[in-house]
């Protein structure tokens, strides 16, 4: 079977001018080939999955948040152009097989770990279905879910696969973690606005994504998130509240 990955991925280059100013105008958009949009995607993704690796190692908690509100923008930068790519078609008619998926584990705890008590947030799965319920998800569960993909397309990027690689990436980016990641950036954002402009968090009133948990922690949850000061967490955070006038 043929490829037929065509990229239409534009580019916007900038020149000298020649004019009075002598300053940089934008030239015409110029489309680049397949094998430079592959290797964009491929290097953005990677850059991701090891700054996330190594956020979850702990070498420096105190900008845990800030460094995953900015990869996961970064990272969403690529679902994005993904995303308005038209359709990937891959060589293969079927999948191939990449082996098992790797063990996510370690890295979700880390994280949970890291980002308690903060780490439980709600979010609307579908914004466009009418009166949809908020449900409760977790950075840490989020984060896992997106590298997990991420990594199921990288494996067939190394094995050469690269049109597979990108139709993996980008089905996914419309069905899995392009929403997961937009759901953990807001989630990130939001947490960074309270601490920037100083207001507090509302209580979670026991939100958790397992209720069976919940109710072996007795309440615990609820106490460590319930009203907590911008001031109180922007330390431990890495993050400074916005000083007042």
């Amino acid at each position: 079977m043929t490829s037929t990955v065509h990229v239409h991925d534009q580019a916007t280059t900038l020149g000298n001018g020649s004019g009075s100013g002598g300053g940089q105008v934008a030239g015409p958009a110029e489309p680049i080939g397949p094998d430079a949009f592959a290797v964009q995607i491929a290097d953005q993704i990677e850059s991701f999955t090891v700054a996330v690796v190594e956020v979850a190692k702990g070498g420096d908690p105190d900008a845990a948040v800030p460094h995953l509100l900015l990869q996961v923008s970064q990272l969403l930068l690529a679902g994005g152009r993904l995303g308005a790519h038209e359709d990937i078609v891959p060589e293969e008619r079927y999948e191939p097989d990449t082996g098992p998926e790797p063990d996510m584990d370690e890295l979700r705890e880390r994280l949970a770990h890291m980002l308690a008590p903060v780490d439980v947030y709600s979010e609307v799965f579908d914004p466009y279905v009418p009166r949809s319920t908020p449900v409760p998800s977790r950075i840490s569960d989020d984060i896992a879910d997106i590298v997990t993909d991420l990594r199921h397309g990288m494996a067939h990027y190394r094995a050469g696969r690269v049109s597979e690689a990108l139709w993996w990436w980008q089905f996914s980016y419309l069905s899995n973690w392009g929403p997961t990641a937009g759901a953990t950036l807001r989630a990130l954002q939001s947490l960074v606005a309270h601490v920037r402009l100083d207001t507090p968090l509302a209580e979670l009133d026991g939100l958790d994504t397992d209720s069976e948990a919940a109710e072996a922690e007795e309440g615990v949850l609820e106490r460590q998130a319930g009203r907590v000061m911008a001031a109180e967490i922007a330390a431990p955070l890495g993050l400074r509240p916005q000083p007042r006038d």
